[in-house]
């Protein structure tokens, strides 16, 4: 827990360390977690927001030998393929993974997605994206609920490209920063925060509006 800990306040480093090491091996690292984050829900605990963010500045540096282009290319693909595959795993298989695994599958993280959907509608796959946790369980909530395929995957191309042009370059341009890179940690934990923010509201607002016994 501890070395996961350092690798997700540090992925900066670790990236451009492994990248280094193993060259374009990187793109196929990449492909995984995000594949990985967004299409199993089993795995919402990998990086998604703070990785693309890394991502965008370790290959800011000339010398990374990480070409932004590819990587963004690479993750657009990611992205959509593992959407995909959630919202297939929840059409077929959505009752059966969450009585196979509801230790991980909390039911708190389906109840708040299955709240976004009923609020916002298929634009939940769009929001879904920068929202840790429900970026992981809305495509299979989407499945298991049988939204419209086709439907879908247009909120899942468009989510998946915003997402991309969004937070790669804000990386590229700005984590280069001295005072970012000095303190990329702070950084990491202001983007789980900043995600993760429209999901405590939610939270709160439902908690204070709740009548008086």
């Amino acid at each position: 827990m501890k070395e996961f800990l350092d690798i997700f306040l540090h992925i900066n480093d670790h990236l451009s360390e492994f990248t280094k090491q193993h060259g374009t091996l990187v793109y196929l690292f990449v492909f995984t977690i995000i594949f990985c984050e967004t299409g199993l829900v089993v795995t919402p605990f990998l990086p998604g927001d703070s990785l693309l963010f890394a991502i965008g500045a370790v290959s800011a540096d000339p010398d990374s030998g990480l070409n932004l282009w590819m990587a963004a290319t690479v993750i657009t693909i990611a992205a959509i393929l593992g959407d995909t595959a959630n919202y297939w795993i929840g059409r077929k298989f959505g009752h059966w993974v969450v009585m196979k695994f509801p230790k991980i599958i909390k039911p708190e993280h389906l109840d708040k997605t299955h709240d976004f959907f009923n609020k916002h509608g298929g634009k939940t796959i769009i929001m879904a994206r920068f929202i840790p946790i429900i970026r992981t369980f809305a495509p299979f909530v989407a499945g298991s609920g049988a939204m419209n395929f086709q439907r879908f995957m247009a909120y899942n191309i468009l989510g998946a490209f915003l997402w991309v042009i969004l937070l790669l370059p804000a990386g590229y341009f700005f984590g280069s920063i001295p005072i970012v890179k000095e303190h990329f940690e702070l950084v990491v934990i202001g983007i789980v925060f900043i995600s993760a923010l429209p999901v405590m509201i939610e939270v709160l607002k439902a908690k204070f509006s709740k009548p008086h016994q």
